[in-house]
């Protein structure tokens, strides 16, 4: 069992448009390229910079001919609205017209969750959506479940982040802590590869297929951006549990898959 774990393309349709769009793209080689293929692909959430139609359907233009399933999830550069306009009823929200949604994997489950919210930069999940989530965790109660927000819920020490992390964490993690399946939670938000103990399961935070985000663990010095090295997360079944692999993809000495 394979999941490969990207995060925050930033994809735009203005003058800067073709490097995010290029980067993806070379990501998702990268996946193609891997032996044996991943079961499915998770991208949680800055799909684009500015929540338009246009640049998720650019999205669609780079995803829709990649062979393998994948799910998207909404960030706070997102907007819910624009990305059910082009993806609604796709297997890319798992069929549906809702931007939180569930897919049953033969072997586990993957549950994307809507953090987005209008009115600042920082996450929330509404009561009618945890008490989804519960529900739908108990359905499986023996299958692994794998659930993909942009938000990560707890603190990961860079304080212009944790500003802006999952406003209801404690929230998100009680009913987390009511389910022993949670093999991992998925994030993004931060650009950076991060692990974090989390309601009994780990949160893994996804690097950017774009560009990363420098490493400020002070809140009184500047937060920017870094042409570090690309890459995206790979969760591999092991007799353990799950092992949890960053896999480089701009600075990569492999092959990359066409599509």
């Amino acid at each position: 069992m394979l999941i490969a774990h990207l995060s925050d393309p930033h994809l735009r349709t203005d003058a800067l448009a073709a490097e995010p769009a290029a980067s993806l793209r070379l990501a998702l080689g990268r996946v193609l390229a891997l032996d044996p293929r991943p079961d499915c692909v998770v991208i949680t959430g800055d799909l684009t910079e500015y929540g338009d139609v246009d640049s998720y359907a650019q999205l669609r233009e780079v995803i829709g001919a990649f062979p393998l399933p994948l799910h998207l999830t909404t960030g706070n550069h997102d907007n819910p609205a624009a990305m059910l306009d082009v993806f609604g009823g796709t297997s890319f929200l798992g069929g549906g017209t809702s931007a939180h949604y569930a897919v049953a994997h033969p072997g586990f489950t993957v549950v994307a969750l809507d953090s987005w919210r209008p009115d600042g930069p920082a996450g929330q999940l509404g009561d009618d959506q945890l008490s989804w989530l519960d529900d739908v965790l108990g359905q499986r109660p023996d299958v692994p479940a794998f659930v993909c927000l942009h938000h990560p819920p707890v603190a990961v020490g860079v304080p212009f982040l944790d500003g802006m992390r999952l406003e209801n964490g404690p929230a998100l993690g009680a009913v987390l802590a009511r389910h022993g399946n949670v093999a991992r939670v998925l994030a993004g938000h931060v650009h950076r590869a991060i692990s974090v103990p989390f309601a009994g399961t780990l949160v893994t935070v996804a690097p950017s297929t774009y560009r990363q985000t420098s490493l400020t663990l002070r809140a009184d010095r500047e937060i920017g951006y870094l042409a570090e090295p690309t890459g995206f997360l790979l969760h591999v079944s092991t007799e353990s549990g799950f092992a949890t692999h960053t896999v480089p993809v701009s600075h990569a000495g492999a092959l990359i898959g066409g599509f």
